[in-house]
């Protein structure tokens, strides 16, 4: 039989269209000889929503025609025996009670916000659930870029100087002495982006107090927090994406985003560009939507020394929180000085960074990675398995049967 993949995205988060580009691909490019699979939409008011009907770009976001046909569902947190997962229907019938949709693995294809912080996964941990990506502990630093410094600092890699300006509990805006007391160690312009959130969503860049204050107000209506960091003069990113080979941690292609300003936002992340559609399944990813539309240049050519540095630091960070899934770690770099410093991780990138895998030294298909990944899901649920009775017997305060 093969085996059965609950495909999750979407989510109550400012990154819910792009989870469900990611979604959408991954649906696609899954083996079909050894994977079935379903999709699970989490709907932005946090609604659980499966049916084929979901399987449709165009479907999206479902409007009332479309909700008709689908089947909200809650996760059994129950831990079975066999770590199957169970979808309970959450309207019953007049008559009979639906029956649960089970599945051997959940694929996640979550970004940011409940979802790629810690918390879905944690949800599968307690359901002793397999599923893809990172774990609780390594979600949760890595989506929080000032916990990450700090996890980071005394490992040797260089990390920008930071300051971590926490939204008021009355409004949006700290006054403007009080923003300058506590932003005091750093200098403009400098970088203002969310604590928690990817896809370059809120970051702004401020030469002054006001402009400061300017780009906080969209911040903290997307997060509680906002971490500010110098401008990089003469930028210049690289991203390379991590993961467990068969051999030990590989590094992917290395990614040099183009832009045309100073900052790569959102909408140059996924909206720019074009290119005709590509093949699902076992060929080279789809490249017309999401970030596989971005113009960049992969494998630049770099300098032995400096290419070296980039893929150990981005090792380390991933050896670091006992790294599993394909995060993208995300660089800075002054072309002028050649200054390096890691800027940010991203557990789970945009349609899993295969583009990436697919332009390594050791091509990795979009396809193959999704296996890997659902095969290291597998391994890694089956490592942490106690026994029924997990207490020692001499911490044993109860008798048993």
């Amino acid at each position: 039989m093969k085996t059965r993949v609950a495909v999750f995205f979407g989510g109550r988060s400012p990154e819910h269209d792009v989870s469900i580009v990611t979604g959408l691909q991954a649906m696609e490019a899954l083996d079909g000889e050894r994977f079935s699979s379903f999709p699970v939409y989490v709907a932005t008011e946090g609604t659980w929503l499966t049916g084929e009907a979901l399987r449709d770009r165009r479907n999206y976001l479902p409007k009332d025609s479309v909700l008709k046909s689908l089947e909200a569902v809650t996760i059994d947190t129950s831990p079975t025996v066999e770590g199957r997962g169970r979808l309970l229907p959450t309207r019953g019938g007049l008559f009979s009670k639906p029956k649960p949709i089970e599945f051997d693995v959940a694929l996640l294809a979550l970004h940011g916000l409940a979802g790629e912080d810690g918390r879905m996964q944690g949800l599968f941990e307690i359901a002793n659930v397999p599923y893809t990506g990172m774990r609780p502990l390594a979600s949760s630093i890595l989506m929080d870029k000032a916990v990450t410094k700090r996890m980071l600092a005394g490992t040797g890699i260089s990390l920008l100087p930071s300051v971590v300006v926490a939204r008021p509990h009355t409004g949006l805006l700290p006054e403007a002495a009080e923003l300058s007391r506590q932003i005091a160690t750093l200098a403009f312009p400098m970088i203002a982006k969310p604590l928690h959130l990817g896809s370059s969503i809120g970051v702004t860049r401020a030469g002054s107090i006001e402009e400061l204050r300017g780009g906080l107000s969209t911040i903290f209506r997307l997060d509680t927090h906002a971490i500010l960091e110098p401008f990089v003069e003469h930028l210049v990113e690289y991203n390379v994406a991590v993961r467990n080979g068969p051999s030990g941690v590989e590094t992917s292609a290395i990614e040099q985003p183009k832009s045309t300003s100073e900052l790569l936002d959102f909408k140059q992340k996924y909206l720019a560009g074009g290119g005709s559609k590509g093949k699902s399944g076992k060929q080279p990813g789809a490249i017309s939507q999401g970030m596989l539309s971005l113009t960049r240049e992969l494998n630049p050519s770099l300098p032995a020394e400096f290419e070296s540095r980039l893929r150990q630091w981005a090792v380390e960070c991933y050896t670091a929180v006992y790294g599993t899934g394909a995060p993208r770690i995300d660089f800075l770099c002054n072309s002028q000085t050649q200054e390096l410093w890691l800027n940010e991780v991203n557990p789970c990138p945009g349609s899993f960074g295969y583009f990436l895998w697919e332009a390594s030294k050791k091509p990795l298909l979009f396809t193959e990675l999704l296996t890997a990944l659902i095969d290291e899901a597998f391994t890694a649920q089956k490592s942490i398995q106690l026994p029924p009775d997990p207490t020692h017997p001499e911490a044993r305060l109860f008798a048993r049967a």
